[in-house]
């Protein structure tokens, strides 16, 4: 597993809304039992949450979608299987969001 790789959502009951899973955990915490992620939703469904520096936009699979970092979790790892994708080209940006959804800045 490696930091930004995406997933499919393994949960039925939300993977309308979030069809993806970001893994945003450091490559360098791999002996535990969960994965840090955030969702990815339909841009179109989260209109309100669309705040460039917390949510960042992303193009993936032709479908506009956002990097919901306010919903950071974790899961079993376990449940994540082969990653369907990477974001890693965004590292920066999506560091950023974490940076300001943690300090404001």
């Amino acid at each position: 597993m490696r930091q930004f790789d995406v997933y499919a959502n393994p949960s039925k009951h939300t993977r309308e809304a979030y069809p993806y899973i970001l893994d945003i955990q450091s490559d360098a915490i791999s002996d535990i039992a969960t994965r840090i992620v955030v969702p990815l939703g339909l841009k179109k469904d989260f209109k309100n949450e669309q705040l460039k520096k917390l949510t960042p936009t992303v193009e993936y699979e032709k479908q506009e979608l956002l990097i919901l970092i306010p919903q950071i979790a974790s899961i079993p790892t376990k449940v994540l299987k082969k990653p369907i994708g990477s974001l890693s080209h965004l590292r920066e940006e999506i560091i950023s969001a974490l940076d300001f959804a943690i300090t404001g800045i």
